[in-house]
Protein backbone atom coordinates (compact mmCIF):
# COMPACT_ATOMS: atom_id res chain seq x y z
CA UNK A 1 0.00 0.00 0.00
CA UNK A 2 1.20 3.63 -0.24
CA UNK A 3 1.42 5.54 2.82
CA UNK A 4 -0.13 8.84 2.98
CA UNK A 5 1.43 11.10 5.26
CA UNK A 6 0.04 14.90 6.37
CA UNK A 7 2.52 18.22 5.56
CA UNK A 8 0.81 21.12 7.31
CA UNK A 9 4.03 22.81 6.18
CA UNK A 10 7.06 22.32 4.42
CA UNK A 11 9.08 21.33 8.25
CA UNK A 12 6.53 18.10 8.32
CA UNK A 13 6.69 17.50 4.21
CA UNK A 14 10.63 17.21 5.03
CA UNK A 15 9.80 15.02 8.11
CA UNK A 16 6.93 12.62 6.49
CA UNK A 17 9.76 11.77 3.18
CA UNK A 18 12.70 11.19 5.31
CA UNK A 19 10.77 8.82 7.32
CA UNK A 20 9.36 6.59 4.67
CA UNK A 21 6.23 8.67 3.45
CA UNK A 22 5.35 7.41 0.07
CA UNK A 23 3.25 10.21 -0.83
CA UNK A 24 2.39 13.66 1.14
CA UNK A 25 -0.70 15.34 1.26
CA UNK A 26 -1.42 19.38 1.74
CA UNK A 27 -2.85 22.82 0.95
CA UNK A 28 -2.53 26.26 -0.69
CA UNK A 29 -3.38 29.35 1.61
CA UNK A 30 -7.34 28.62 0.33
CA UNK A 31 -10.04 26.00 -0.03
CA UNK A 32 -8.29 22.93 2.63
CA UNK A 33 -10.02 21.45 5.45
CA UNK A 34 -7.09 22.42 7.84
CA UNK A 35 -6.68 26.69 7.73
CA UNK A 36 -4.98 26.76 10.71
CA UNK A 37 -2.20 24.66 9.31
CA UNK A 38 0.80 26.23 7.99
CA UNK A 39 -0.14 25.34 4.52
CA UNK A 40 1.89 26.14 1.47
CA UNK A 41 2.20 29.44 -0.38
CA UNK A 42 2.76 29.51 -4.47
CA UNK A 43 5.88 29.65 -4.26
CA UNK A 44 6.44 27.34 -1.50
CA UNK A 45 4.17 24.58 -3.41
CA UNK A 46 6.50 25.09 -5.91
CA UNK A 47 9.36 24.13 -3.84
CA UNK A 48 7.92 21.23 -2.21
CA UNK A 49 6.51 19.31 -5.33
CA UNK A 50 10.02 20.02 -6.57
CA UNK A 51 11.82 18.44 -3.39
CA UNK A 52 8.98 15.32 -3.02
CA UNK A 53 9.34 14.54 -6.83
CA UNK A 54 13.31 14.36 -6.81
CA UNK A 55 13.06 12.37 -4.08
CA UNK A 56 10.16 9.31 -5.79
CA UNK A 57 7.01 11.05 -3.16
CA UNK A 58 3.72 12.23 -5.15
CA UNK A 59 2.08 14.93 -3.69
CA UNK A 60 -1.27 15.16 -3.22
CA UNK A 61 -3.28 18.79 -2.71
CA UNK A 62 -6.51 19.46 -0.99
CA UNK A 63 -9.40 21.46 -2.24
CA UNK A 64 -12.37 20.05 0.07
CA UNK A 65 -13.98 22.57 2.05
CA UNK A 66 -17.48 24.07 0.87
CA UNK A 67 -17.25 25.55 -2.28
CA UNK A 68 -19.42 28.81 -3.60
CA UNK A 69 -19.84 30.28 -6.82
CA UNK A 70 -17.14 33.21 -5.86
CA UNK A 71 -14.81 30.16 -4.76
CA UNK A 72 -15.70 28.37 -8.34
CA UNK A 73 -14.46 31.92 -10.41
CA UNK A 74 -11.57 31.88 -8.35
CA UNK A 75 -10.62 27.95 -9.05
CA UNK A 76 -10.10 27.74 -12.14
CA UNK A 77 -6.16 30.30 -12.28
CA UNK A 78 -5.40 28.50 -9.26
CA UNK A 79 -5.84 24.69 -10.92
CA UNK A 80 -3.80 25.90 -14.35
CA UNK A 81 -1.45 26.92 -11.58
CA UNK A 82 -1.36 23.57 -9.72
CA UNK A 83 -1.05 21.81 -13.60
CA UNK A 84 1.89 23.91 -14.03
CA UNK A 85 3.83 22.80 -10.62
CA UNK A 86 3.35 19.08 -11.16
CA UNK A 87 0.81 18.30 -8.55
CA UNK A 88 -0.23 14.80 -8.55
CA UNK A 89 -3.42 14.67 -7.68
CA UNK A 90 -6.15 17.16 -5.91
CA UNK A 91 -8.59 15.65 -3.26
CA UNK A 92 -12.46 17.14 -3.86
CA UNK A 93 -15.40 17.41 -2.57
CA UNK A 94 -17.73 19.17 -5.20
CA UNK A 95 -19.03 18.08 -8.30
CA UNK A 96 -18.37 21.24 -9.51
CA UNK A 97 -14.92 21.05 -8.41
CA UNK A 98 -14.20 17.88 -9.84
CA UNK A 99 -14.96 19.22 -13.45
CA UNK A 100 -13.38 22.20 -13.01
CA UNK A 101 -9.65 20.13 -12.46
CA UNK A 102 -10.43 17.62 -15.72
CA UNK A 103 -11.23 20.91 -17.41
CA UNK A 104 -8.30 23.29 -16.16
CA UNK A 105 -6.02 21.16 -14.81
CA UNK A 106 -6.49 17.66 -16.98
CA UNK A 107 -3.42 16.07 -15.79
CA UNK A 108 -3.80 16.20 -12.06
CA UNK A 109 -5.62 13.01 -10.80
CA UNK A 110 -8.79 13.55 -9.11
CA UNK A 111 -9.55 11.85 -5.72
CA UNK A 112 -12.63 11.87 -3.79
CA UNK A 113 -12.61 13.22 -0.17
CA UNK A 114 -13.99 11.83 2.60
CA UNK A 115 -16.08 14.38 3.01
CA UNK A 116 -18.54 13.20 0.74
CA UNK A 117 -19.21 10.04 2.72
CA UNK A 118 -18.55 7.46 0.18
CA UNK A 119 -19.94 3.99 1.37
CA UNK A 120 -20.84 2.10 -1.39
CA UNK A 121 -19.69 1.04 -4.74
CA UNK A 122 -22.74 2.55 -6.60
CA UNK A 123 -21.26 6.02 -5.30
CA UNK A 124 -17.23 5.38 -6.34
CA UNK A 125 -18.08 4.28 -9.46
CA UNK A 126 -20.35 6.85 -10.62
CA UNK A 127 -17.12 9.15 -9.31
CA UNK A 128 -15.03 7.44 -11.17
CA UNK A 129 -17.12 8.14 -14.57
CA UNK A 130 -16.42 11.05 -13.90
CA UNK A 131 -12.81 11.08 -13.90
CA UNK A 132 -11.84 10.44 -10.49
CA UNK A 133 -9.08 7.78 -9.97
CA UNK A 134 -9.19 7.10 -5.99
CA UNK A 135 -12.02 6.81 -3.25
CA UNK A 136 -11.30 8.60 -0.01
CA UNK A 137 -13.44 6.34 2.48
CA UNK A 138 -16.14 7.24 4.90
CA UNK A 139 -14.47 6.71 7.97
CA UNK A 140 -17.82 4.76 9.37
CA UNK A 141 -17.60 1.77 6.92
CA UNK A 142 -16.13 -1.43 8.36
CA UNK A 143 -13.19 -4.15 6.84
CA UNK A 144 -15.99 -6.35 5.83
CA UNK A 145 -17.97 -3.01 3.89
CA UNK A 146 -15.10 -1.89 2.53
CA UNK A 147 -14.03 -5.90 1.15
CA UNK A 148 -17.27 -5.85 -0.13
CA UNK A 149 -17.10 -1.81 -2.56
CA UNK A 150 -13.84 -3.64 -3.40
CA UNK A 151 -15.25 -6.51 -4.63
CA UNK A 152 -17.84 -4.89 -6.64
CA UNK A 153 -15.57 -2.36 -7.68
CA UNK A 154 -12.65 -4.24 -8.70
CA UNK A 155 -9.59 -2.40 -10.19
CA UNK A 156 -11.69 0.09 -11.55
CA UNK A 157 -10.98 2.88 -8.93
CA UNK A 158 -8.50 3.07 -6.09
CA UNK A 159 -9.65 3.17 -2.56
CA UNK A 160 -8.15 4.92 0.38
CA UNK A 161 -8.10 5.17 3.94
CA UNK A 162 -7.48 6.88 7.14
CA UNK A 163 -5.43 4.57 9.18
CA UNK A 164 -4.47 6.84 12.02
CA UNK A 165 -5.41 10.13 14.04
CA UNK A 166 -7.56 12.55 15.10
CA UNK A 167 -11.80 11.12 14.55
CA UNK A 168 -14.35 13.66 14.03
CA UNK A 169 -17.78 12.71 16.20
CA UNK A 170 -19.90 13.52 12.89
CA UNK A 171 -19.94 11.38 9.79
CA UNK A 172 -16.97 12.07 7.42
CA UNK A 173 -16.39 15.03 9.29
CA UNK A 174 -18.95 17.51 8.33
CA UNK A 175 -19.83 18.90 10.99
CA UNK A 176 -22.22 22.11 11.57
CA UNK A 177 -21.72 22.35 15.31
CA UNK A 178 -18.89 25.02 15.12
CA UNK A 179 -20.54 27.10 12.50
CA UNK A 180 -23.62 26.80 14.47
CA UNK A 181 -21.80 27.98 17.92
CA UNK A 182 -19.46 30.19 16.85
CA UNK A 183 -20.14 31.85 13.30
CA UNK A 184 -20.08 30.89 9.74
CA UNK A 185 -16.67 32.45 9.71
CA UNK A 186 -15.26 29.51 11.84
CA UNK A 187 -17.20 26.60 9.34
CA UNK A 188 -15.81 22.89 10.00
CA UNK A 189 -16.42 22.22 6.48
CA UNK A 190 -14.50 25.03 5.61
CA UNK A 191 -11.22 24.29 6.91
CA UNK A 192 -12.04 26.64 10.47
CA UNK A 193 -13.70 24.42 13.13
CA UNK A 194 -13.15 25.15 16.79
CA UNK A 195 -13.81 22.06 17.89
CA UNK A 196 -16.57 22.03 20.30
CA UNK A 197 -16.53 18.47 20.45
CA UNK A 198 -13.86 18.62 22.28
CA UNK A 199 -15.44 21.05 24.97
CA UNK A 200 -17.57 19.88 27.81
CA UNK A 201 -20.85 19.08 27.73
CA UNK A 202 -23.36 17.80 29.57
CA UNK A 203 -26.31 15.61 27.15
CA UNK A 204 -30.25 15.21 28.95
CA UNK A 205 -32.77 14.01 26.51
CA UNK A 206 -35.68 14.60 29.29
CA UNK A 207 -38.44 12.56 27.07
CA UNK A 208 -36.46 9.25 26.98
CA UNK A 209 -36.14 8.70 30.63
CA UNK A 210 -35.91 4.55 29.50
CA UNK A 211 -32.85 4.96 27.46
CA UNK A 212 -30.09 6.43 29.24
CA UNK A 213 -26.42 7.02 27.60
CA UNK A 214 -24.31 6.18 30.10
CA UNK A 215 -21.34 8.95 30.76
CA UNK A 216 -17.64 9.18 31.60
CA UNK A 217 -16.91 12.26 33.61
CA UNK A 218 -14.25 13.93 35.71
CA UNK A 219 -14.17 17.04 37.86
CA UNK A 220 -14.77 19.24 35.11
CA UNK A 221 -17.38 16.99 33.31
CA UNK A 222 -18.04 14.82 30.12
CA UNK A 223 -16.59 14.43 26.90
CA UNK A 224 -19.14 12.45 24.94
CA UNK A 225 -18.62 14.21 21.71
CA UNK A 226 -14.97 13.82 21.79
CA UNK A 227 -14.19 10.73 19.70
CA UNK A 228 -11.01 8.81 20.30
CA UNK A 229 -7.94 8.79 18.09
CA UNK A 230 -7.42 6.58 15.58
CA UNK A 231 -4.57 3.64 15.58
CA UNK A 232 -4.73 0.71 12.73
CA UNK A 233 -0.85 0.16 13.27
CA UNK A 234 -2.05 -3.87 14.34
CA UNK A 235 -4.31 -4.38 11.38
CA UNK A 236 -2.45 -2.38 8.76
CA UNK A 237 -2.52 -5.95 6.35
CA UNK A 238 -6.10 -6.35 6.97
CA UNK A 239 -6.66 -3.26 5.32
CA UNK A 240 -4.21 -4.10 2.54
CA UNK A 241 -6.43 -7.83 2.52
CA UNK A 242 -9.66 -6.26 2.16
CA UNK A 243 -8.33 -3.84 -0.97
CA UNK A 244 -7.15 -0.48 0.55
CA UNK A 245 -4.75 1.16 -2.17
CA UNK A 246 -3.47 3.44 0.46
CA UNK A 247 -2.96 3.96 4.00
CA UNK A 248 -3.46 7.58 5.10
CA UNK A 249 -2.39 9.14 8.10
CA UNK A 250 -4.22 12.14 9.91
CA UNK A 251 -2.16 15.29 10.85
CA UNK A 252 -2.02 18.31 9.02
CA UNK A 253 -1.97 20.07 12.76
CA UNK A 254 0.77 18.53 13.71
CA UNK A 255 4.31 19.28 14.21
CA UNK A 256 7.36 17.25 12.34
CA UNK A 257 8.24 15.20 14.95
CA UNK A 258 4.32 13.70 15.46
CA UNK A 259 4.88 13.63 11.83
CA UNK A 260 8.09 11.51 12.07
CA UNK A 261 7.16 9.31 14.30
CA UNK A 262 3.65 7.87 12.80
CA UNK A 263 5.15 8.41 9.62
CA UNK A 264 8.19 6.24 10.88
CA UNK A 265 6.24 3.82 12.94
CA UNK A 266 3.68 2.63 10.01
CA UNK A 267 6.39 2.75 7.69
CA UNK A 268 8.56 -0.24 9.88
CA UNK A 269 5.11 -2.75 9.96
CA UNK A 270 4.25 -2.03 6.19
CA UNK A 271 7.92 -2.95 5.73
CA UNK A 272 7.67 -6.18 7.78
CA UNK A 273 8.13 -5.05 11.71
CA UNK A 274 6.34 -6.47 14.30
CA UNK A 275 3.55 -3.66 15.31
CA UNK A 276 4.26 -4.15 18.86
CA UNK A 277 7.83 -2.82 19.08
CA UNK A 278 6.62 0.36 17.31
CA UNK A 279 3.60 0.76 18.82
CA UNK A 280 5.50 2.52 22.26
CA UNK A 281 6.73 5.03 19.12
CA UNK A 282 2.80 5.96 18.77
CA UNK A 283 1.96 5.97 22.51
CA UNK A 284 4.85 8.39 23.24
CA UNK A 285 3.57 11.03 20.80
CA UNK A 286 0.34 13.68 21.26
CA UNK A 287 -2.72 11.62 21.44
CA UNK A 288 -5.99 10.74 22.89
CA UNK A 289 -6.89 7.24 23.69
CA UNK A 290 -6.72 5.06 20.49
CA UNK A 291 -8.97 2.61 19.23
CA UNK A 292 -9.54 1.07 15.45
CA UNK A 293 -12.49 3.27 15.09
CA UNK A 294 -15.59 2.10 12.91
CA UNK A 295 -13.18 -1.12 11.06
CA UNK A 296 -14.66 -3.91 13.73
CA UNK A 297 -17.84 -2.61 13.75
CA UNK A 298 -18.14 -1.09 17.47
CA UNK A 299 -16.31 2.67 17.46
CA UNK A 300 -15.41 3.71 20.71
CA UNK A 301 -16.51 7.14 20.91
CA UNK A 302 -15.84 8.63 24.44
CA UNK A 303 -12.77 8.87 26.08
CA UNK A 304 -14.21 10.27 29.18
CA UNK A 305 -11.34 13.48 29.21
CA UNK A 306 -9.96 16.44 26.84
CA UNK A 307 -6.38 15.88 27.70
CA UNK A 308 -3.63 14.26 25.16
CA UNK A 309 -1.77 11.83 26.33
CA UNK A 310 2.16 13.71 25.61
CA UNK A 311 4.99 11.47 27.13
CA UNK A 312 7.66 12.80 24.27
CA UNK A 313 8.96 16.15 23.41
CA UNK A 314 10.94 16.86 20.26
CA UNK A 315 14.57 18.55 21.79
CA UNK A 316 16.38 19.05 18.78
CA UNK A 317 16.76 18.42 14.85
CA UNK A 318 20.45 16.46 14.18
CA UNK A 319 22.16 18.53 11.46
CA UNK A 320 25.06 15.48 11.23
CA UNK A 321 27.63 14.25 13.24
CA UNK A 322 31.69 14.17 12.18
CA UNK A 323 33.65 11.33 14.30
CA UNK A 324 35.81 12.02 16.92
CA UNK A 325 39.22 10.59 16.99
CA UNK A 326 40.12 7.44 18.64
CA UNK A 327 38.93 6.96 22.22
CA UNK A 328 41.35 6.59 25.18
CA UNK A 329 42.36 2.71 26.16
CA UNK A 330 39.94 3.16 28.96
CA UNK A 331 37.05 4.74 26.91
CA UNK A 332 34.51 2.10 24.84
CA UNK A 333 33.45 2.17 21.70
CA UNK A 334 33.00 5.27 19.19
CA UNK A 335 32.27 8.51 19.70
CA UNK A 336 30.99 11.26 17.60
CA UNK A 337 30.33 14.99 17.32
CA UNK A 338 27.27 15.62 16.44
CA UNK A 339 25.90 19.00 15.87
CA UNK A 340 21.47 20.19 16.33
CA UNK A 341 19.10 22.72 16.33
CA UNK A 342 17.61 23.33 19.22
CA UNK A 343 14.10 22.96 19.77
CA UNK A 344 12.75 22.61 23.35
CA UNK A 345 15.32 22.44 26.47
CA UNK A 346 17.16 19.49 27.56
CA UNK A 347 19.84 19.55 30.57
CA UNK A 348 23.07 17.68 30.97
CA UNK A 349 22.05 13.72 32.32
CA UNK A 350 18.84 13.84 30.47
CA UNK A 351 18.58 10.66 28.13
CA UNK A 352 17.41 11.36 24.83
CA UNK A 353 15.45 9.09 22.29
CA UNK A 354 16.50 9.45 18.93
CA UNK A 355 14.76 8.88 15.94
CA UNK A 356 16.17 7.56 12.39
CA UNK A 357 14.54 6.51 9.57
CA UNK A 358 15.52 2.45 8.94
CA UNK A 359 16.88 2.44 12.47
CA UNK A 360 15.12 1.20 15.88
CA UNK A 361 15.06 4.17 18.41
CA UNK A 362 18.63 4.54 20.10
CA UNK A 363 19.33 6.03 23.17
CA UNK A 364 22.32 7.82 24.85
CA UNK A 365 22.43 10.25 28.08
CA UNK A 366 23.17 13.47 27.09
CA UNK A 367 26.80 14.85 28.15
CA UNK A 368 28.66 18.44 27.95
CA UNK A 369 27.09 20.76 25.42
CA UNK A 370 28.47 23.96 23.47
CA UNK A 371 26.15 26.46 21.83
CA UNK A 372 27.02 28.52 19.15
CA UNK A 373 26.59 32.53 18.67
CA UNK A 374 28.11 34.53 16.26
CA UNK A 375 29.65 36.89 18.77
CA UNK A 376 31.28 33.77 20.62
CA UNK A 377 31.73 30.63 18.47
CA UNK A 378 31.40 27.47 20.69
CA UNK A 379 31.25 27.72 24.33
CA UNK A 380 30.12 25.48 27.15
CA UNK A 381 26.72 26.03 28.62
CA UNK A 382 25.08 23.50 30.93
CA UNK A 383 21.55 23.10 29.11
CA UNK A 384 20.69 23.27 25.69
CA UNK A 385 17.68 25.76 25.92
CA UNK A 386 17.56 28.30 23.08
CA UNK A 387 14.82 27.48 20.32
CA UNK A 388 17.10 27.66 16.74
CA UNK A 389 20.12 27.64 18.35
CA UNK A 390 23.07 25.41 17.20
CA UNK A 391 24.37 23.40 19.88
CA UNK A 392 27.12 20.31 19.97
CA UNK A 393 28.02 17.56 21.91
CA UNK A 394 29.17 13.96 21.33
CA UNK A 395 26.85 11.19 20.77
CA UNK A 396 27.74 7.19 20.82
CA UNK A 397 26.71 7.07 17.50
CA UNK A 398 26.76 8.65 14.14
CA UNK A 399 23.52 11.10 13.29
CA UNK A 400 22.55 11.97 9.89
CA UNK A 401 20.53 15.03 9.17
CA UNK A 402 17.12 15.09 9.81
CA UNK A 403 17.69 12.90 12.95
CA UNK A 404 15.09 13.81 15.66
CA UNK A 405 16.65 13.83 19.27
CA UNK A 406 13.36 13.43 21.91
CA UNK A 407 13.11 13.59 25.51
Amino acid sequence: MELLAPAGGMEQLRAAIRFGADAVYLAGPRWGMRARAQNFTDQQLVEAVAYAHERGVKVHLTLNTLMYDSDLDELPEYLRFIEGAGVDAAIVADLGVLGLVRQHAPHVQVHVSTQTSVTNAASAEAYARMGATRIVLARELTLAQIAEIKRRLGDSVELEAFAHGAMCVAVSGRCLLSSALVGPDRSASCGNCTQPCRWTWSLVEETRPNQPMPLEADERGSYILSANDLCMLEHVHELEQVGVSSLKIEGRNKGAYYVAAVTNAYRHVLDGDDPREWLPELEATSHRPFSTGFFFGNPTQNPGHAEYARERTLVAVAQGSSKLPAPDADVEGERWLTQVVCRNKAVVGDELAVLSPGHEVRRFTLGPVERYTAEEGWQGVPTMSVNMEQYRFETPFCLEEGDMLCL
